[in-house]
């Protein structure tokens, strides 16, 4: 994401970042495995704003794993 305004006077503005996400995962048969991560290198950064304030940041490293059966 590039550099955008903060406010609609365009007083600030929010800088460029470059998040990461990354998947994995495995399936044998009915059996499923699955890795995912959102900002694989925990990058400070800010998705939004309202007007001025306040200034949304952006979630920082999250991983989640997930284990299925189908039926």
């Amino acid at each position: 994401m590039g550099d955008r305004p903060g406010a609609f006077d365009n007083s600030f503005n929010l800088p460029s970042y470059l998040r990461t996400d990354a998947a994995i995962f495995y399936k044998r048969g009915r059996f499923r495995a699955a890795l995912n991560i959102s900002n694989l290198f925990d990058v400070d950064y800010f998705v939004t704003s309202n007007a001025s304030f306040p200034v949304y940041p952006g979630e920082p490293l999250t991983v989640q794993g997930t284990v299925s059966w189908q039926f």
